[in-house]
């Protein structure tokens, strides 16, 4: 389907844009445009009228000032990896593209903080301090490309969230614009600042709020060894049994990641690693002092051998290794090789459910006549199921749409959530309602009221129903931002 479009901007005001920032920092045409049609979730498609680069937080005030004055809605964009539709324009809005804003403002290694602006990429930072001995912890599979602002916004998570936690458990402070142009500044370099925990609604809030444009990150010290082990088992029940197992013995795995058969059989296809044809694989890596981990690894890997692990391969060296996480940090797009088009899935479920959510996971596959593989964070539950489909076949995208859907609701009923770390977007605004009730979903809309009281910001995203700031917490009405048309699915 055509993406939705809104009818073009004055050129006047494209002028009145283009000054703020500069030249080459407006981009206007439709070729243009089109590039930010959509997200990581290309099959949501909605045509922005206007795309901003700026590069200094003063233009970023001017942009939101004058967007304010037009009556332009605001999409925060980081790179466009996200897989929620998080980054998905209102038709005829204000794309802001924060990717230009990437310098490292301050490194305080003495005190364990930094300071970059939202365009920085993530895996960048971990190179930049590795002289030094540090690192920054959270690494989604996209951190190759994906920024530190989209990873705010979505409160990125990544194989190593397990012990280390998510984006909110190193994100210190941060610059931000409010609505009405004025600058602030919400946390800072200290773990426990007094006051209410405003840079706590700040990170996952999905581009709502307000626009990032600094952010004090936390930085670790490497550990002092790390060991990893790869284990094939029979199928998924035996490999989630060894998880359980592993857990309850009170081992913290830095990483513990699962892949099932067709995942196997992407990744092998895409990366050339060398890993048999089983029914699933486990990547661990346990890391910490030498003498702990030492110890831990050899616990963990016996464990994982009295669960029924058919063999455990450990990587002779460091470049083994990395071939061993760039073959599991390639699995999405490694799907791309024996399928023409996919929905990624994220959901979280309790540990103890994984085995039986799987075996419900694979009857949906049965019933609705499509492949699923099945990609996720082991020990946190978190899952990535992928609905695999053919787009040219009539029919098939809005089955898999279909067939995602039901796998949250899966996820729900067994206790867990719709998302552990792709965020809420465009993609699962529908299925709130499955978590929360009326009364949760008013709170959190005033949450953001309060911060945007005209919802000028990323409009659409994460409540199924536009929502009143005002006297009447709940009910549902309608906004000119939000009434200007409902994205299309591409």
């Amino acid at each position: 389907m055509q993406a939705v479009a809104a009818p073009p901007l004055a050129q006047g005001l494209i002028d009145r844009f283009a000054a703020l920032v500069g030249p080459g920092q407006c981009l206007s045409a439709p070729d243009q445009l089109r590039t930010y049609e959509c997200d990581g979730l290309t099959s949501f498609r909605a045509m922005p009228g206007l795309v901003v680069l700026p590069r200094t937080t003063e233009e970023v005030v001017a942009v939101v000032n004058l967007a304010r004055e037009a009556g332009l809605p605001i999409v925060p964009r980081g790179s466009g990896t996200g897989l929620s539709g998080g980054a998905l324009p209102t038709p005829g809005c204000l794309v802001l593209g924060l990717s230009r804003m990437k310098r490292i403002v301050q490194i305080d290694y003495e005190n364990g903080f930094m300071k970059v602006e939202p365009g920085v990429i993530n895996l960048e930072i971990s190179k930049l301090l590795a002289p030094k001995g540090y690192y920054y912890a959270p690494d989604p599979s996209s951190q190759s490309v994906c920024t530190i602002g989209g990873n705010v916004a979505e409160n990125s998570g990544g194989a190593h969230c397990l012990k280390y936690g998510f984006t909110t458990n190193h994100v210190l402070g941060a610059k931000v614009v409010l609505h009405d142009g004025s600058v602030v500044e919400l946390g800072g370099p200290v773990l426990d600042p007094p006051g209410y925990d405003l840079r706590g609604a700040l990170v996952g809030s999905e581009g709502t709020l307000c626009v990032v444009t600094e952010v004090t990150l936390r930085i670790l010290r490497k550990p002092e060894a790390t060991r990893t082990f790869f284990a094939t088992f029979p199928s998924t029940d035996e490999a989630g049994n060894a998880v359980s197992l592993i857990i309850a013995a009170g081992i913290v795995p830095a990483a513990i990641e699962m892949m099932d058969r067709l995942a196997i059989v992407a990744i092998k296809a895409a990366t050339g690693v060398d890993w048999p044809d089983v029914g699933a694989g486990l990547l661990m890596d346990v890391d910490g002092p030498a003498a702990e981990v030492e110890h831990t690894a050899a616990e963990a890997t016996r464990l994982a051998s009295s669960a029924g692990a058919i063999e455990i391969r450990l990587p002779k060296d460091a470049a083994e290794r990395d071939t061993m996480w760039r073959g599991r940090k390639s699995a999405f797009a490694a799907v791309g090789r024996i399928s023409p088009n996919y929905v990624v899935q994220d959901g979280v479920i309790p540990r103890s459910e994984i085995a039986k959510v799987l075996r419900d996971i694979e009857r949906l596959s049965t019933s609705s006549g499509l492949r699923i593989a099945n990609v996720f964070h082991a020990g946190d539950g978190n899952l990535h199921p992928l609905v695999l489909y053919d787009a040219a076949i009539e029919g098939q995208e809005a089955l898999a749409e279909h067939t995602a859907g039901q796998i949250l609701k899966l996820c729900v009923a067994a206790g867990g959530s719709i998302t552990g770390e792709h965020g809420v977007g465009a993609d699962k605004a529908p299925y709130m309602a499955d978590m929360f009730g009326e009364d949760d979903l008013a709170t959190m809309a005033m949450v953001r009221c309060s911060f945007d009281p005209a919802r000028g910001f990323n409009p659409n995203k994460v409540f199924p129903t536009p929502r009143l700031c005002g006297d009447t917490p709940g009910k549902y009405v309608a906004h000119p931002t939000e009434t200007a048309g409902q994205a299309g699915r591409g």
